[in-house]
């Protein structure tokens, strides 16, 4: 299999799911996995549901069933950076999880214990063609580190901390789980995300909106990286 693709949300792989081609189902945990064609390349996509748990399990049960050699995570995500706004892209650089924090016994904050990591940096070959597809396509999109936690950060004094301490673009709720898995199974991994709110809390009564947009314009983007030369 060359590519698994994860999404937290039904509307995140909904339309890489209508252009999959050949599609077979199979149920682990509670998360369907489609295995197809998609833009004739071999791949399979899967909705993991909301937060690291589930987004961790989900990338474990892809690698440990279909073997992937890459894996991609897209979705949407909220600005942590003025000179990003709603429908913007980010293909991320490094993950981080900004909930992570065992500072209390002398730790940095977010290091994760038991591979000592605070960054874990997106793969450069599959990221850097990443970038070039949405040159190509004319999208607005920016590198830099996203900033993962079980919390859905609405709060003005929370974005501040998140992007102080980790000099984060963007925050979400799965990708650095996706990225610990990824990394210590050795799987080359990408992170893509479509700015779908501000995170300040302000404008939250437009997310389910705003979401539904963002979502298909990354995975849109997805499928653009796909049909050229990504691998």
């Amino acid at each position: 299999m060359e590519f698994g693709i994860i999404a937290a949300m039904q509307k995140e792989a909904a339309l890489l799911l209508e252009k999959m081609q050949e599609k077979t189902e199979t149920v682990i945990g509670g998360v369907t996995y489609t295995a197809g064609v998609l833009c004739g390349r071999t791949a399979v996509v899967a909705v993991c549901g909301v937060g690291k748990v589930f987004s961790a399990l989900c990338a474990q049960a892809m690698i440990l069933r279909f073997s992937p050699r890459y894996i991609i995570n897209t979705g949407v995500a909220g600005s942590l950076s003025t000179a990003l706004h709603i429908g913007d892209l980010v293909i991320a650089d490094g993950a981080v999880q900004h909930d992570m924090d065992t500072s209390a016994v002398g730790d940095p904050v977010g290091m994760i214990s038991g591979i000592n990591k605070i960054l874990l940096q997106t793969d450069e070959a599959l990221t850097k063609k990443l970038k070039a597809a949405a040159a190509a396509a004319g999208a607005r999109a920016v590198g830099g580190v996203v900033a993962t936690g079980d919390r859905f950060v609405a709060d003005g004094a929370e974005k501040r901390r998140i992007a102080d301490t980790f000099g984060a673009v963007a925050c979400e709720m799965e990708g650095g789980a996706v990225a610990q898995v990824c990394f210590v199974n050795g799987v080359p991994f990408a992170l893509l995300r479509a700015i779908s709110d501000d995170a300040s809390g302000k404008a939250q009564t437009d997310y389910p909106a705003f979401a539904d947009r963002a979502a298909r314009k990354s995975a849109a983007l997805l499928l653009t990286a796909l049909e050229g030369e990504i691998c």
